[in-house]
Parts: C-alpha cells; structure tokens; sequence
C-alpha cells in the first residue's frame, strides 16, 4: 500500500503541465511550465498605451474634421442685411459702425455661419427700434394732419439740405418735436434765407477762407469767371479790411 501511494505521488511530480490553447507561446514559460506573468504584464501595458495614444490621435482628428466642417460654413464676408421693419420705421446700419465691425470680427474669429451673424444684427436692429419713438403716438400729437405735416418736412428738408444735413434731419423728423422743429426752421427760412458756408465767408473772409476757394476746380480748372471774379472781389475786401484795421 505505501509503495502504491509513493508512486503515485512520482508520477504527479513527473506530470508535465500543458500549455492551455489560449495562452500565446511568448507568455508561456516552458520552464517552469506556467504563464509568464511578468511578460504578460509588460505586455498588457504597452497595447495599453497604444490604444491611448490612438484614442489621443482619434479624437484629434474628429476635433479637426468638425472644426473644418465648421469654418467651411463661414462666408468670406459677412453681408449686412436689416430685417423687415414696419412701414415708417428705419434704423441706420452700415459696415462703418464701430459695434457692426466689432461683430464681424467676433463672428469670424468663432467660425458663425452667415445666418449666426444675421441674428446678431436682428438683435442690433431690434435694440434701436425698441428705442425708437412710436410712430402712432408721434402722429397723434401732430393732429389730424400728421401725415401731410410729416411729407413737407421730409420734402423741405430734401430739397433744400445737403445729403449729410437730410439724412440727420430725417432721423428728427422721426418725432413730433422733430417736425415742429423743423417747421419753425422753414417758417424762418421764408423770412430769410439759411446762412451757408459761403455767406459767411462773403461777411468775413479769411486768408484761409479765400486760399480754399482757389484750391476750387471752378477757379482754377474750369475758370469760371463769375468764380474769379468772386474770389477777387473778396480778396479786396480782405485786404482792404486788413488796412482798416491798420490804419
């Protein structure tokens, strides 16, 4: 009986242990008959790292895509474009407003499409309208002619001012006190005629004033002779009140 369990407990010494299947042969240690953890670890850890660099790569290429994508949408310039307003109503905007230049550059440095940059100025517009003074009660407190009151100031104001001095005044006509104010200015001018820059160089002419007005093309392009003599005349009484003074 000893005999029998002394041989048995050789035999199990002497056993070769297989290699399972589903163990690579450089994680198998042949020696000792087991796996090789150490290489199985260092193993584990560099296709870990591998796979985080890829990820790491991935993630930048689809962060790439997305932000091409993006700027693909971004027009070259932006167009400037007023929503509809209600009839009456008008808001001044162009490209040369410090805030408009100011959204431009943000809406192209963030990559906002053409429609982004449109509700932007919406809300630009939307902001001044609100602003604005209410067309109906402006009109109630002209009376009942109000809309004929508000044509002969905006026809006035067209045919007798300059294009910077009519777009200005067309923004005060926008309220009651606007028109009245402009009403007195034509009851005035029925009197006596606006002051302009040449009426009052003809009252009193500068060294200045008169080197100016022959820099003119009609003096000295076009020589116009009405111009020339103008000129002439007010050099003399330039001249001829300088020796007042003098004397």
């Amino acid at each position: 009986m000893v005999e029998e369990v002394t041989q048995s407990t050789e035999n199990q010494e002497t056993k070769t242990v297989e290699k399972p299947e589903y163990v690579p042969d450089k994680f198998w240690n042949k020696d000792l008959n087991e796996i090789n953890v150490e290489e199985l670890s260092s193993s584990y850890n560099s296709l870990e790292k591998k796979l985080g660099a890829r990820t790491d790569e991935l993630s930048k290429q689809v962060r790439e895509d997305i932000e091409k994508e993006k700027r693909a949408k971004v027009p070259e310039n932006y167009e400037i474009a007023k929503p509809e307003l209600e009839e009456g109503v008008d808001v001044d905007i162009n490209a040369d407003m410090p805030l408009l230049q100011w959204w431009q550059k943000t809406a192209k440095d963030n990559g906002l499409t053409q429609e982004q940059f449109n509700e932007g100025i919406n809300a630009f517009v939307n902001n001044e309208v609100s602003a604005l003074p209410s067309v109906e009660e402006e009109k109630k407190s002209l009376g009942d002619n109000a809309t004929a009151r508000i044509e002969a100031a905006e026809l006035w104001s067209k045919k007798n001012l300059s294009t910077d001095a009519y777009e200005t005044m067309s923004k005060i006509a926008s309220s009651a006190n606007g028109v009245k104010l402009i009403e007195e200015i034509m009851k005035l001018n029925k009197d006596a005629p606006i002051p302009t820059t040449e009426t009052a160089i003809e009252a009193a002419p500068s060294l200045s004033d008169l080197r100016s007005m022959m820099k003119d093309k009609r003096y000295w392009l076009d020589k116009d002779p009405a111009y020339i003599d103008k000129v002439s005349t007010l050099y003399e009484k330039y001249y001829g009140s300088k020796k007042e003074a003098q004397g």
